[in-house]
C-alpha cells in the first residue's frame, strides 16, 4: 500500500494525467491494490443502478501480451499516416503520438490492465447518440483513475484496442453482450509529482445560454 499523503481533491482532479513515458515496468503492482480502486470506481454514478459494469482485471504475462499485440496493431493501422510525416506534426501533436506509440509498444510489459466494459441486454449497441449508455461506464473508469493516482499509481486511458474490440473479446472469452469501453493500462511511475495538462482557457469552450449567447441571468 502507498504510503504517500492524499493529495487535495483539485490536486487530484487536475493531476491525474494519462501517463505513457517514465514508466516503472520493473515494479509489480498488487493485485489487491487494483480491487481497492475498483470498489471505489463501484460508487459511480450509473443509469438506474444498474450496475450492469463488467471489469476485466488482466494480470497474467501471457493474457496481457495476447492483448498488447492486438493493441500495437490496431495503433499502428489507426496512426500510420501521422507517424510517415512526424517531423511536420506541430510540437504538442508530436508529442503525444510520440508518447502514444511508446505506450503501445510496451504494453504488453504493463503490470496491470484494466477493461472496464457493460453487460447488455442485446449484442448490438444502440443506433443514434449513445452518450446516455455509456455515462453508466465512464464516470466509474475515470474514478478507478482517480482512485490510482490517489494510491501513486499511475494509468493510462486509451480505447485504441477498440478499433479491434472483437479480437480482443475472443481473447478474454467475452460473451456477445459484454462490450469494452476503455482499456487503462496501470503501473507505478518513475516520477511521482504531475502538473496540469495544457487545456483551451475556460472563455474559448463556454457556451452561456445557448451556443449564441443569450440573455445574462
Amino acid at each position: 500500500m502507498s504510503t504517500r499523503p492524499p493529495a487535495s481533491i483539485d490536486a487530484l482532479l487536475t493531476t491525474t494525467r494519462s501517463v505513457r513515458r517514465g514508466l516503472d515496468l520493473e515494479r509489480a503492482v498488487d493485485p489487491e491494490l487494483v480491487k481497492d480502486c475498483l470498489r471505489i470506481a463501484l460508487q459511480a454514478p450509473n443509469g438506474n443502478n444498474r450496475q450492469n459494469w463488467r471489469w476485466i482485471l488482466l494480470t497474467a504475462p501471457r493474457v496481457r501480451g495476447l492483448v498488447a499485440e492486438v493493441y500495437r496493431a490496431a495503433f499502428y493501422d489507426r496512426n500510420a499516416a501521422a507517424l510517415r510525416r512526424l517531423d511536420e506534426l506541430p510540437p504538442q501533436e508530436r508529442s503525444v503520438l510520440t508518447a502514444a506509440r511508446a505506450l503501445a509498444d510496451r504494453l504488453d510489459r504493463v503490470p496491470v490492465l484494466v477493461i472496464p466494459c457493460l453487460e447488455l441486454a442485446d449484442a448490438r449497441l444502440p443506433e443514434g447518440n449513445q452518450a446516455g449508455l455509456w455515462a453508466s461506464l465512464l464516470p466509474a473508469a475515470w474514478s478507478y483513475a482517480l482512485a490510482a493516482r490517489s494510491r501513486g499509481l499511475a494509468t493510462a486511458w486509451t480505447a485504441v484496442h477498440l478499433d479491434r474490440e472483437q479480437e480482443v473479446a475472443d481473447i478474454l472469452g467475452l460473451p456477445p453482450t459484454v462490450r469494452q469501453g476503455a482499456l487503462l493500462a496501470t503501473m507505478y511511475p518513475l516520477r511521482t509529482t504531475f502538473r496540469p495538462g495544457p487545456r483551451l482557457p475556460l472563455e474559448e469552450v463556454l457556451h452561456h445560454n445557448g451556443w449564441q449567447g443569450g440573455d445574462r441571468p
